[in-house]
């Protein structure tokens, strides 16, 4: 019986080598903001923000690089699943930081109470739907209703911290309007891909450009701290 040796296609490489740039860039920014902050909450903020993308993403990315290099398996596809339930878990957390990065940001304004609290109410539902079991987060078949519940509240929670970063505009001269075009490009990106991926594969390369508006927002940091 001939044994079938796997051979690592090109786009996956090229995906590998994308992902792993992109948590080397995440942790060394993660560094950058400790070291650098000086105490000063915001810049310690933003590092717990980077630490806690980077984190959650390697669940998901480190098997994926594996996957490309090595081939896919059952061990792989369970780490995947379970990667990418952590990551959406993390994910949430992240915009309940960027909240708070805006309130140690403009310091002088008041988020409004309600907009706050909705902030607050989607995400804890958000991360107790990704907790849930019958997400089938393991399986090739997910849950498509769950899928839509859970990310039609993650809307709602990124609508509410863009909602804050249009309200603020470029109060400081930071340009910080600028975080809120960087989450509509990455809910714009996320979105097709986690609701219309199983039927159409292809359509998962949105996920560069979304990576990409995460790596914009640690950069608009990174520009504040230096």
């Amino acid at each position: 019986m001939t044994k079938v040796t796997y051979k690592p296609r090109v786009p996956d490489l090229m995906e590998a080598i994308f992902d792993v740039c992109y948590l080397t860039f995440d942790l060394i920014a993660g560094i950058l903001f400790f070291a650098f902050s000086k105490g000063n909450v915001l810049f310690i903020l933003y590092g717990i923000l980077t630490l806690t993308l980077c984190g959650g993403d390697a669940f998901h990315l480190v098997p994926r690089v594996i996957r490309a290099v090595k081939g896919s398996n059952d061990k792989i596809r369970k780490q995947l699943g379970i990667g990418l339930q952590i990551s959406s878990v993390t994910m949430t957390v992240f915009y309940i930081i960027l909240l708070y990065i805006w309130k140690s940001t403009f310091y002088e304004m008041e988020a409004p109470i309600m907009l706050e609290i909705i902030i607050w109410v989607s995400a804890a539902i958000r991360i107790v739907i990704c907790l849930l079991p019958q997400n089938n987060w393991c399986s090739e078949e997910g849950n498509l209703k769950l899928s839509i519940i859970r990310n039609t509240v993650f809307a709602v929670t990124g609508i509410g911290v863009i909602i804050l970063y249009v309200i603020s505009g470029n109060t400081y001269g930071y340009r910080m309007t600028r975080m809120a075009a960087a989450i509509i490009l990455s809910f714009g990106c996320y979105l097709p891909v986690t609701l219309l991926s199983k039927k159409m594969p292809k359509i998962g390369i949105l996920m560069i450009p979304k990576t990409c508006a995460y790596v914009w927002i640690i950069v608009m940091g990174l520009q504040l701290l230096f």
